[in-house]
């Protein structure tokens, strides 16, 4: 039972760094300057789905907190700083998307276009800063505490969020070639080809410095999960930049997606049966089924939850299905 809701858990931030990726990387898309699409266009294009993707966040932060109550603890005082910025990333970014249009100055809302984009760098690194500092292992004491937080400064930890940022940045574009009006999306593709060379580069960064780091080779049990990680990755980014020259920004917008959906599923492979890996004491390493709940909980949470997954994963495909295609002079107006 507990690896049925660790692979949940893993299911629902997976799809949530899909779903929320591409509004971290629209958003980050209001950074350029230059000519259409405007902000408007843009934030528009990303409207109807924009709340509906952090439903995903809220799901997964549920199941860790019902589930493994544990882990959670561990993760909020031991990851404290990338927790933290992530989820202030999530708020500026929610609230810079639906205040931007309450002024009527193009100088207020610039200034929260910039809001939107600082938290959309925020949440990028925040996110990829986890799962990276995950891999690496924690200062993991006796007691089951993690010790401080000073794990997290090491070059593989700020290489992957780099990466992650990257990601979600050529994931953004992508999206917006299939929105936006069909005359701007040779220029939006180029942009989006344009992206990939920098995401392949720090791909390869935290690739290079994972393998040089003792404590990733040391807390890595499955070391094939570990290695197929960059290389889906590299092939994701590879597909879609091909797709983009073609064209075909459907096939390049799912290449990008299983580039952000693996990373989450994949690093807990490599690190199973063990959730945290203790780097001073490894009889200290917490184990998923330590991290877990008691049997009845879990059997109680999943007869609550059971509903959850259908209803969510049909209400994003509804969204999906009635907002499909690009957006024209009739689409309405969000923010």
């Amino acid at each position: 039972m507990e690896l049925a809701w660790y692979a949940l858990l893993g299911l629902f931030f997976a799809a949530y760094l899909v779903l929320g990726g591409y509004d971290y990387g629209v958003g980050l898309m209001l950074a350029r300057r230059g000519p259409a699409p405007g902000s408007r266009a843009t934030l528009t294009a990303l409207g109807p789905f924009f709340l509906g993707n952090e439903v995903w966040l809220v799901a997964a932060v549920g199941i860790l907190f019902g589930a493994f109550p544990r882990l959670e603890g561990e993760l909020l005082s031991g990851f404290y700083p990338v927790v933290l910025a992530a989820l202030t990333g999530v708020v500026l970014v929610t609230a810079g998307v639906q205040l931007r249009s309450r002024p009527a100055s193009a100088t207020a809302r610039a200034r929260w276009d910039r809001v939107v984009v600082a938290g959309c760098v925020l949440a990028a690194l925040g996110w990829g800063a986890l799962l990276a500092g995950l891999l690496q292992g924690v200062p993991l004491s006796g007691d089951g505490h993690v010790v401080g937080a000073g794990h997290l400064a090491t070059p593989f930890v700020a290489a992957a969020g780099l990466a992650l940022l990257a990601l979600v940045a050529v994931h953004g574009a992508t999206f917006l070639t299939l929105r936006l009006p069909a005359a701007e999306a040779p220029a939006l593709a180029r942009l989006a080809s344009g992206l990939v060379p920098a995401a392949l580069v720090a791909v390869a960064a935290a690739t290079v410095l994972g393998l040089l780091s003792d404590r990733v080779r040391a807390a890595v049990a499955r070391p094939a999960a570990a290695v197929l990680l960059p290389l889906v990755l590299v092939a994701a980014l590879l597909a879609a930049r091909a797709a983009l020259r073609r064209g075909r920004a459907g096939t390049a917008f799912a290449a990008t997606a299983t580039a952000l959906a693996l990373p989450a599923p994949l690093i807990g492979a490599a690190l199973w049966p063990r959730i945290l890996v203790s780097t001073t004491d490894p009889a200290a390493s917490l184990t998923v089924a330590e991290a877990a709940a008691s049997r009845p909980t879990l059997a109680l949470l999943g007869w609550l939850a059971l509903p959850l997954l259908p209803a969510l994963l049909g209400f994003q495909a509804m969204c999906w299905w009635v907002f499909r295609g690009r957006i024209d002079g009739r689409a309405p107006v969000y923010w």
